[in-house]
């Protein structure tokens, strides 16, 4: 029955070579476009702190770091490009008991960086396992949402079945006390599982649950409560807890329509903290202006909806949701950083991606990428049967 009703390996090749084995070139200019645009407006912004830090002897040490973890993630999106999505079906438990296990390691032998528990250092190199976490929970849901089929419209799989593999996840980041990587988490899950079909009502339910999770959190968290408070009010405290959204405020401010000309930006002279990082897009507001901060929003806009495009044009249904997820995270980071340093929200330490200073991200996001593009093959084929997976 199940040969009667899939492709075998060798009509699944052919098939591919007669309708869509090349990746989507619209998607792929845009995710080159942006990852450019980034590199260029990442060293604009980080060249200051770069000579502040090396003692005026090196301008481009962030920049050079961030270029290389640029070529890893170029590599990554090839050879991603080019694996079946049937692969990260098979793999998806193994990712997400590994995803988990680097989690509670940094708990053990995580660094402190910034006042923050949440990187590892292995080989010399460090990175934060949230990012591994961020991309095992996508894929675990996407083999979820193909499994449970028509059930997760009940209680039993669409919640307490996706509830349970998101909590694996979430429990280590709350012991990080890493709210950013849990809101962050928390947001692509309810999409995936609308996706899957999880009624709207559960949703809801669970959305008022974060609300009230956030609250608790954030009273019993002193220095998440400053971050509130510097939201509402920075114009009380602009010497300590209102100086970073002041600045990047004043920013975007003096950037006007046209901006001052890249790399003429004065905030990004140590008045701006991490001006290369959480809070580039406020140096591209300065720079470029509103005209350069609304086209670089409007290719995020266009890269996103081609990827929703794709995810409803791939061959299989874990396919769809994976390819859903995964340009969902890039759409929730991009709006959630925009809204920071904009100051329509409180602070959360979600980079833009592309953009911001980091290598880890910056490779995962990539990589991640190259996924979408390997899912791209399959946009002109009809709907196959799922067990070809």
């Amino acid at each position: 029955m199940a040969k009667a009703s899939c492709l075998s390996a060798k009509e699944n090749r052919r098939f591919l070579r007669e309708t869509g084995e090349r990746v989507d070139f619209p998607f792929l200019f845009l995710v080159l476009l942006l990852l450019t645009i980034g590199l260029v407006m990442l060293w604009s912004a980080s060249f200051p702190q770069s000579e502040y830090d090396t003692g005026y002897t090196d301008s481009g040490r962030y920049f050079r770091k961030q270029a290389l973890c640029a070529a890893i993630g170029l590599a990554a999106m090839y050879f991603f490009s080019r694996i079946p999505a049937r692969f990260w079906y098979r793999t998806a438990w193994p990712l997400y008991g590994v995803s988990i296990l680097l989690l509670l390691s940094v708990l053990v032998i995580g660094q402190e960086v910034n006042g923050a528990k949440r990187w590892i250092s292995l080989a010399g190199i460090q990175f934060q396992p949230s990012e591994v976490a961020k991309f095992a929970q996508i894929v675990l849901f996407a083999r979820l949402t193909r499994h449970f089929g028509p059930e997760a419209k009940t209680f039993r799989f669409g919640v307490l079945g996706f509830g349970a593999a998101l909590m694996g996840i979430l429990v280590p980041l709350a012991l990080e006390k890493h709210l950013s990587a849990i809101m962050l988490m928390g947001m692509v899950a309810v999409v995936m599982m609308f996706v899957a079909g999880t009624r709207m009502k559960w949703l809801l339910a669970g959305a008022g649950a974060a609300v009230l999770f956030v609250i608790v959190y954030i009273s019993l968290m002193g220095y998440a409560g400053d971050r509130v408070t510097a939201w509402l009010h920075p114009e009380l405290d602009p010497g300590d807890t209102g100086y970073q959204i002041l600045q990047s405020l004043y920013a975007i401010g003096s950037g006007g329509l046209f901006g001052l000309g890249w790399g003429k930006s004065r905030q990004k002279y140590l008045y701006l903290p991490f001006q290369y990082n959480d809070y580039i897009f406020a140096i591209v507001c300065e720079e470029l202006g509103l005209a350069g901060a609304l086209g670089i929003g409007a290719m995020f806009s266009a890269l996103i909806l081609r990827g929703y495009w794709i995810a409803l044009r791939s061959g299989d249904r874990f396919s769809t949701v994976l390819a859903a997820g995964l340009v969902t995270l890039i759409a929730v980071q991009t709006i959630l950083n925009l809204c920071v340093v904009t100051n329509l929200l409180p602070s959360t330490g979600i980079a833009l991606p592309f953009f911001s200073y980091g290598g880890t991200a910056l490779a995962v996001n990539l990589g991640e990428m190259g996924i979408v593009l390997g899912i791209s093959r399959q946009r002109n084929r009809e709907k196959i049967q799922e067990v070809s997976l």
